[in-house]
């Protein structure tokens, strides 16, 4: 018996507070201070459990191809707030005279690629270096996202070891691990190794998943299947406008 029962929808809408409090401590609050690492370790939630639902997604959804358009929608939907919210500028500007593209782009794009890796992988008719490949190829696209790479293997180990909980989490902490490479090296490089210590938070994602996830979808109300679609590009949108107007 689960100490803490929550279901799909209500799990959903603390990750998604968790997103906030971490895209405002961003915006607003300095990365090596207390408080902000708080607020980063909390938000370390949100990316893996929202590629753990996208894998559950997956196995449930009737229509891959209208989920996929879905996300991809609301991807480029998302490009706009999130170019603005990150930079301050559009996805598309003038610079010396001549256009520049921004490729930067929010989570729901490497979600979207997430997506399309489990559907390589478990549906695809082509030979199996064929598909490894390709999740490599989406695995390089997604560095224009957030939480990029990670998030496409996150959902992948989640699908291929769903019924597997020990090499699920063993997967998820070996991946977890390798994310932190990439990031403690430029760290140590300048002299502020604990500047990345929110990264641990990601740790708490199996401990909410096992002892606080029911299995249970909730209420099936459109507005739980949609808030986040809506939400994601909205709070970028107003917290870029509070961070550079």
């Amino acid at each position: 018996m689960k100490t803490i029962s929550l279901n799909r929808n209500q799990l959903k809408y603390l990750v998604i507070a968790a997103m906030l409090i971490d895209h405002i401590a961003w915006a607003f609050v300095p990365t090596e201070s207390p408080v902000g690492q708080i607020m980063h370790f909390i938000g370390r939630l949100t990316g893996p459990t929202m590629a753990y639902f996208l894998a559950e997604g997956y196995q449930h959804t009737r229509n891959v191809g209208k989920y996929a358009a879905r996300l991809g929608i609301f991807a480029l939907l998302s490009w706009m707030p999130f170019c603005f919210f990150e930079f301050g500028v559009l996805p598309i500007t003038i610079e010396n005279g001549k256009p520049f593209v921004y490729p930067a782009f929010g989570v729901i794009y490497t979600l979207f690629l997430a997506l399309l890796a489990l559907w390589l992988y478990d549906r695809g008719s082509c030979p199996k270096w064929c598909k490894v490949l390709g999740i490599i190829g989406l695995c390089l696209l997604s560095a224009f996202g957030d939480w990029p790479v990670f998030d496409v293997l996150y959902a992948l180990f989640f699908f291929c070891y769903r019924n597997e909980p020990r090499k699920k989490w063993t997967s998820f902490s070996i991946i977890t691990i390798l994310s932190f490479i990439p990031q403690m090296i430029p760290a140590f490089l300048i002299g502020a190794p604990f500047r990345v210590l929110f990264q641990l938070g990601i740790f708490t994602v199996p401990f909410l998943i096992q002892f606080c996830y029911n299995g249970e979808s909730g209420s099936r109300n459109p507005i739980h299947k949609w808030f986040f679609y809506i939400f994601y590009p909205a709070h970028l949108l107003l917290l870029g406008m509070l961070k550079w107007l």
